[in-house]
């Protein structure tokens, strides 16, 4: 019999790329969404004939209790979050709400559902969980770089509330015996990430510019250093966390460091154009409280869990400028079609 997993934030970059590995993987995949949410506008709509879907909301304790009562899932992915930091300092509060006090509703749920009272030995069902815990929660760094033991300092009241999650996560597994985990995942991008995030914003920029739509890219901190993989490589690395003897957290990375500046170089040059012709800066755009650097020791994961990105970071930013190119080509043939009055 196959395997259900329930997948909060679906319809994000990640769930998308999670629900279609799992898909393969042999599993009935179950999503998580709110309200009138609609899948068939989203970034799983190539995949809604062969996912499931179940109401709730992180924060509505009572509508993720029925949720996971009505799937009744082996694995849960909570992956659901409001995921850029800058808007973080706008809403810190409902940002605390779902990304921290989420998590705490998802794990009481899976412990009144499962009968889970103190330890694996009372008879409760064994539902397996995985929080998206975040490269924020180190912040302002003590070691470069993070491993699992590094202590964290978070700059944000996002990196804060996904510390709460991630220590709530480890909580509820040495107090009620569940299996729960949490992966350190570090800056992953994609094709799908959101125009609001730098690498896409610099991606989405850079074809635009070449195609004639846009003159100018503005940007802040250009000195700020990541450590970038590619989301399709990160999603394997939390399935295979719950598929462990015991459960553990993992930091995941590529241990390789790029700036802000250098996504932009790469990107340009890939479009034949030279970046500092058309990027300036706007302080407006620099972080309240900047985490400078980040870069992954993951070495208990390659050697635990097998886990290798196979993307590097250049291949990354074409593969962005590619698929935004295609985009913006599309858009324009549109745009032309419906100046000659086609549609």
């Amino acid at each position: 019999m196959s395997k259900r997993a329930l997948i909060t934030g679906i319809t994000g970059q990640d769930g998308s790329y999670l629900a279609e590995h799992l898909l393969e993987q042999g599993y009935q995949v179950w999503g998580l969404i709110r309200g009138q949410a609609n899948p068939r506008k989203s970034r799983v709509s190539r995949l809604v004939s062969e996912l499931s879907f179940v109401e709730g909301d992180l924060m509505d304790q009572s509508s993720l209790c029925s949720a996971v009562d009505k799937v009744q899932p082996d694995e849960i992915y909570n992956l659901g979050a409001i995921s850029f930091v800058p808007m973080s300092w706008q809403q810190p509060e409902l940002v605390t709400e779902i990304n921290g006090m989420g998590v705490l509703r998802m794990l009481e749920a899976i412990r009144m559902v499962s009968g889970l009272n103190g330890s694996r030995s009372d008879g409760g069902r064994q539902i397996r969980f995985y929080q998206a815990s975040s490269s924020e929660m180190f912040g302002k760094v003590a070691e470069t770089p993070q491993r699992e033991t590094t202590i964290f300092r978070p700059r944000s009241p996002y990196g804060v509330a996904k510390t709460y999650g991630h220590f709530i996560t480890r909580n509820y597994r040495e107090s009620f015996g569940m299996y729960a985990v949490s992966g350190m995942l570090f800056n992953h991008e994609s094709p799908r990430r959101g125009a609001e995030f730098v690498t896409r914003k610099i991606s989405l920029a850079v074809a635009r510019i070449k195609l004639g739509y846009q003159d100018k890219l503005s940007l802040g901190n250009l000195d700020a250093v990541r450590d970038w993989g590619f989301a399709g490589d990160y999603v394997r690395a939390m399935h295979l966390m719950l598929q462990q003897d015991e459960p553990g957290d993992y930091v995941i990375g590529t241990g390789e460091m790029h700036s802000v500046r250098d996504a932009v170089r790469i990107a340009f040059e890939h479009v034949g154009l030279n970046w500092e012709d058309y990027v300036s800066i706007d302080p407006s755009l620099v972080r309240p409280a900047e985490v400078e650097i980040l870069c992954a020791d993951a070495e208990r994961a390659r050697d635990r869990l097998g886990w290798e990105p196979t993307v590097d970071f250049p291949e990354l930013m074409r593969m962005m400028v590619d698929s935004d190119l295609r985009q913006a080509s599309r858009e324009r043939e549109y745009g032309d079609l419906l100046l000659a009055g086609s549609w």
